[in-house]
């Protein structure tokens, strides 16, 4: 059977790219773009695109009708440092758009969800090493509260009503086409564009803060690698951990000065140093790897290399240079 799918936040940091790679598998009007503001022009002029509140039970119901949709990808989100300074807002939004695509679900309107997790479901008392799949999880962030409560809550959705839910806690994700919207790991997109555009960059976490990582390309392909997988490999039904790699912000400048020499970084930590200290250094995604085949591309060598050139190149064809 063939798929009709709608990305709700698909002007975000992973929707944009996510959007774009489904489109080029399905059809660009087999993919509908949703979000509560337009995207990028490429987003927008590619294939179908709704405004839409993620909260809006009778406007998203409206698309899925509209559209014959059989599989929701929820991407919508108020991230972790965002989310710290706007708690409620946070929590109304995280959940209440959850709990109406599970809905849409148990009613047998969709076929199947995608939401996705996140780090910062783990906590302090979380090992930080080698953080297994099952293990404590006391997250002390409200994003991190809503993950974990969100996780719970498709592993119910599953257990209770057969919904076919899936999903992936994220580490931090790095890309060069879309600005980050207000995530702690949003440090390791920021020093590569200010690396090119000033040759400096003052980090808000402490130069030996390791966080789990990973390049944009390979998260997306988990995303719908995971979509696509045998529901009978999916054993893991609150979220699956998922790794690439780990690194500090002095690895990070160490490997941007292969490229630019001259780049200095210096450190300011603010409020997002507690929120990482509280997520693990090394993620163990064995049980990902096991399931359904789970294998990244990218390490951190090969990501600064890909940051640096794109970036390099889109700010060449804003200043008409190519």
């Amino acid at each position: 059977m063939s798929e009709t799918i709608l990305i709700i936040g698909a002007c975000g940091q992973i929707g944009t790219e996510l959007t774009q790679k489904l489109r080029t598998i399905y059809g660009n009007n087999s993919v509908i773009a949703s979000d509560i503001r337009e995207g990028n022009e490429e987003l927008m002029e590619s294939g179908p695109f709704e405004i839409v509140d993620a909260t809006d039970r009778e406007a998203i119901l409206k698309v899925v009708n509209k559209y014959k949709v059989t599989q929701v990808y929820l991407m919508a989100a108020m991230l972790s440092a965002t989310a710290e300074k706007h708690p409620q807002k946070a929590w109304d939004l995280n959940m209440s758009s959850l709990l109406l695509v599970l809905d849409l679900a148990k009613d047998k309107i969709i076929n199947q969800v995608y939401w996705p997790s996140s780090i910062a479901a783990f906590g302090p008392t979380s090992p930080k090493q080698n953080t297994p799949q099952q293990t404590i999880m006391e997250p002390t962030t409200v994003y991190g509260i809503s993950k974990i409560s969100g996780e719970h809550w498709c592993n119910y959705y599953h257990q209770k009503y057969g919904v076919d839910v899936r999903s992936i806690r994220y580490p931090g994700i790095i890309s060069w086409k879309t600005k980050p919207g207000g995530g702690t790991t949003d440090y390791a997109v920021d020093i590569y564009f200010k690396a090119i555009e000033e040759g400096k960059y003052e980090c808000f976490l402490s130069e030996d803060t390791c966080l789990p990582m990973m390049y944009m390309d390979d998260a997306v392909n988990a995303t719908i690698q995971i979509m696509q997988a045998d529901s009978k490999d999916i054993k893991t039904r609150t979220a699956y951990n998922l790794a690439a790699m780990s690194f500090t912000p002095n690895q990070i400048a160490s490997e941007i000065k292969k490229h630019i020499p001259e780049f200095e970084i210096s450190y300011e930590p603010d409020f997002r140093q507690a929120i990482a200290n509280s997520w693990p250094q090394v993620i163990d995604d064995s049980e990902a790897r096991k399931d359904w085949g789970w294998n990244h591309d990218y390490d951190l060598a090969s990501m600064t290399n890909e940051m640096l050139q794109n970036i390099k190149h889109k700010n060449n064809e804003l200043l008409g240079l190519l």
